[in-house]
């Protein structure tokens, strides 16, 4: 499984580390090209208030509702005021507003966030510009990546402790004291993997979470144990079902994203603030008659800061609370997992970590390559060009138990990870029909006997 899984997957792999470590450090890389929109020129008195700002970028951007604002944190950064319209789907227009002089520094096409740089390698990370499609590529490096992780880490433990006593030293370190062989190179291989095991397998979990089917596995899981992340309910008090536009400060009927809903924007911050949302937050105004604002912080840094509230226009009162900390354990997890894959959760660390691991993959795969060239045979009579495949038979050795447990757990595996079963029963199919073909060549090429029997 280790060896065929590997030779047939590493290419995936291989696309996925260098996309993803192209990601890595798309921060640094928004501040570099998005600088204007990002940054204010100078940090000049006071602020204006941020219904002035939303005024401003609608006045640069007529069309489309009012989505979300974001108030700068730093005082170098601008605000961002995000714009929804149909014909962009799920993407959005965000609007860059000086907070100190109210000019529009620019508008970008964004992405749940993303600027423009970052959505084309995310996309590129995710499906490789290809859509729906393409999305099979990564889930499919995903979901073999935990089944060559720990099928390499078994390979190895045994390979060094099989009868032998063996220091630690043997296990993480390759053996330089080995010649230019194979045997180098599986010591580098190995060493390799297993300092990189453990980020493997979090990176395997917590791409898989997300995927097309995979990801629909797991959320039968949530649903199971109802481990969702909980709704905030926006509902203002008294509201009553069916009735009329709730309407703003200056009588315009608020929830529908129009302008005038900007109005209540910086007392609906400020209730924020109070009620105990520090760092960055995103203030949505309301989408129905009788719902208040929603103030969600999104700071994916540790330690995190994924609380919300519901705030009454009218009166500055939180009508709801929704804490990460009071989130079901799952679904804390996923979210944390999330920030982690995309390099968000500890910061320059978490970078640098990441970095460490697409690295240290592209190595070890190149490495399991040589050794796969390496060992093919040379003597004319045995020669293989694209090197020797390992022995047959290994189900008719095993004790039958364990064969039972093993077509169990692939079957159980396969149903949660559809691709990855999909890719193994065909591989299964193959590597039958390729045994049969031999057996009939053997059969076909063995000497007859006198009595017409072949031997």
């Amino acid at each position: 499984m280790h060896f065929y899984a590997g030779v047939l997957v590493a290419p995936f792999l291989i696309v996925a580390a260098l996309s993803g470590l192209a990601f890595v450090f798309t921060p640094q890389l928004d501040r570099l090209v998005y600088a204007d929109e990002l940054r204010v020129a100078q940090v000049t008195g006071e602020p204006r208030p941020l219904a002035e700002q939303v005024a401003a970028a609608r006045v640069a951007h007529p069309d489309g509702d009012l989505a979300s604002v974001i108030p700068p944190v730093a005082d170098s950064e601008t605000t961002r005021v995000v714009f929804s319209l149909p014909e962009l789907g799920e993407k959005q227009h965000t609007v860059y507003v000086d907070p100190y002089t109210n000019e529009v520094k620019g508008t970008l096409t964004t992405w749940f966030g993303e600027t423009p740089l970052m959505t084309w390698i995310d996309d590129l990370h995710r499906n490789l510009h290809l859509g729906v499609v393409g999305r099979h590529y990564s889930e499919l490096a995903a979901s073999w990546l935990w089944v060559l992780v720990l099928g390499g880490l078994t390979l190895w433990l045994h390979r060094q402790w099989n009868g032998r006593r063996q220091r630690l030293r043997r296990i993480v370190l390759p053996d330089l004291a080995a010649g230019r062989g194979v045997r180098r190179t599986r010591g580098w291989h190995a060493a390799t993997g297993v300092w990189l095991a453990v980020g493997l397998l979090a990176l395997s979990a917590t791409g898989l979470t997300w995927s097309r089917y995979a990801g629909a596995s797991f959320d039968v899981v949530q649903n199971a144990f109802n481990a969702h992340s909980p709704t905030l309910e926006t509902t203002l008090p008294g509201a009553a079902a069916g009735a009329g536009p709730d309407t703003g400060h200056h009588g315009t009927p608020t929830g529908t994203g129009a302008v005038a809903d900007s109005a209540d924007i910086d007392a609906v911050v400020a209730a924020a603030r109070q009620a105990g949302l520090g760092g960055r937050v995103e203030a949505s105004p309301p989408t129905e008659p009788g719902t208040g604002w929603t103030v969600a912080q999104d700071d994916p840094t540790w330690p995190i800061g994924f609380d919300r509230v519901a705030v009454d226009p009218s009166s500055g009162a939180i009508v709801a609370r929704s804490d990460f900390a009071d989130w079901p354990l799952l679904a804390q997890l996923s979210k944390l997992g999330v920030a982690f894959h995309m390099g968000f959760l500890f910061g320059l660390v978490n970078q640098l970590l990441l970095t460490a691991l697409a690295v240290g993959l592209l190595c070890a795969i190149v490495w399991a390559y040589r050794m796969w060239w390496q060992r093919r045979p040379t003597r004319a009579d045995r020669a293989a060009p694209v090197g020797a495949p390992p022995e047959r038979g290994a189900w008719r050795r095993a004790h039958p138990g364990a064969v039972v447990v093993a077509v169990v757990l692939a079957v159980a595996v396969g149903w949660a990870l559809p691709l990855l079963g999909i890719s193994l029963a065909a591989f299964l199919v193959v590597d039958a029909l390729v045994g049969m073909a031999r057996r009939r060549r053997v059969r076909a090429t063995a000497p007859t006997s006198p009595s017409g029997v072949r031997g």
